[in-house]
């Protein structure tokens, strides 16, 4: 009878939505949220600023993408680097909705010139934390009342339980994205990083052949980002968390700097993020039937 209730009662279910709208300042999951992707954006543009700074042969094919010779990449690269690293300071202490918007659209700028530059399509999907996270930190912030409020400190983040949905498809897409593109690019373009990252934590004495071993944890990665786009379970979501903490510090144990773990910043938050996310909007469904059914 409690489930006619609801259809009939327009006040009901009103008053269960109001109650559960309500709980996210109470709960604090906009503010948690909100400092998840602060730290997250810092990382990303921070690691990936401290590359130009200290200037990266492998970013010249990017410049000629748009026709710059390598005399001025290199001279550039620095000043690109500090542009990242100001903005990363800045999304970490006093985020503004123009600064996160323009990060998801460099984020995905400097993604898309790996397969500009040659280097295959599984490059831009691999690094969909760099534009999928400051995305769904814009959306976090809502939507602006005036112009000026693009420029201005964001002081607010609460958001209706609509909102926390789309943000929870983006940061679904995201978390499964990246995983599949980095999966792609051990399956498919058989990067030779991988050998380099896996011999380092000595997989390379396994009786198994190392192009056969990064083909099969490439395979791997697509079907877990496959299963996580189709049904993002908490155990898969805390597994991929896990797993990219865990390949992406092979970086730096295989001899490279350790900014290589940091630019990817993104790629943790993600999965956290929409745990974060899947968790509190199971809690409020929750509150919200049992504040119909006391009816």
């Amino acid at each position: 009878m409690s489930g006619i209730t609801v259809c009939n009662n327009g006040s009901t279910a009103q008053a269960a939505m109001i109650a559960a709208e309500s709980d996210t300042r109470g709960t604090g999951l906009s503010e948690n949220l909100s400092w998840l992707f602060r730290v997250a954006v810092c990382m990303e543009f921070i690691g990936h600023g401290a590359f130009g700074v200290m200037t990266k042969a492998a970013w010249v094919p990017y410049f000629g993408v748009v026709g710059m010779p390598e005399a001025w990449a290199w001279r550039l690269m620095p000043i690109v680097g500090w542009i990242d690293i100001t903005l990363g300071v800045i999304g970490l202490l006093s985020p503004r909705r123009a600064v996160l918007g323009w990060m998801a659209f460099w984020g995905l700028w400097t993604a898309s010139l790996r397969p500009l530059a040659g280097q295959g399509m599984w490059e831009l999907p691999e690094r969909a934390g760099n534009y999928g996270v400051p995305l769904a930190f814009l959306m976090l912030a809502g939507r602006p009342q005036r112009l000026s409020d693009w420029l201005s400190p964001i002081r607010a983040f609460d958001v209706s339980q609509d909102r926390l949905a789309k943000i929870a498809f983006v940061l679904r897409v995201t978390t499964a994205t990246l995983l599949i593109g980095h999966g792609g690019c051990g399956a498919i373009l058989q990067k030779s990083m991988f050998a380099s990252h896996y011999s380092a934590i000595g997989l390379s004495s396994l009786t198994v052949e190392m192009t056969s071993l990064i083909t099969g944890i490439g395979w791997f990665e697509i079907a877990l980002g496959t299963l996580i786009l189709l049904r993002p379970r908490d155990e898969l979501l805390w597994f991929a968390l896990v797993w990219k903490i865990a390949t992406e510090l092979l970086f730096s144990l295989s001899g490279a700097p350790i900014w290589e773990f940091i630019e990817r910043g993104g790629s943790y938050a993600a999965p956290l993020a929409l745990i974060m996310v899947g968790n509190w909007r199971q809690r409020m469904s929750e509150k919200q039937i049992q504040l119909v059914t006391k009816e």
